[in-house]
């Protein structure tokens, strides 16, 4: 069973923008947090971004500015809506959620963005 869906990816020109969605399903409940995270070709998995349930965020300094993770409750939807792409931002961009109280975590399949000219 999907329990979280991501889209939006593709590929972009240097510049340019995306907005990656991820809707979570409603059997995955008590959310603490929401997070998308990022690897690239050859690299370790790394955290890009989180929202929690307070409404506190969090960046990576390397997107700080440029990205803008947001919530929609009731679509149970997270964004990351990415501006001023560069090259380096190429990966595969997966979403994840921890439930509380023991942060178990869910994992998205992962969405490919790609920012070439």
């Amino acid at each position: 069973q999907v329990q979280l869906v991501e889209s939006g990816g593709g590929l972009v020109q240097p510049g340019g923008s995306l907005r990656l969605a991820c809707t979570v399903s409603r059997t995955i409940f008590s959310i603490n947090n929401w997070g998308w995270w990022r690897q690239a070709p050859g690299k370790q998995r790394e955290l890009v971004a989180t929202i929690f349930q307070t409404g506190n965020r969090n960046y990576a300094d390397s997107v700080k500015g440029r990205f803008t993770i947001s919530r929609d409750n009731a679509k149970n939807t997270v964004y990351l809506q990415m501006n001023s792409l560069k090259p380096e931002d190429t990966a595969v961009y997966y979403c994840k959620v921890e439930r509380e109280p023991d942060l178990s975590a869910y994992w998205g399949q992962g969405t490919r963005v790609t920012v070439s000219s």
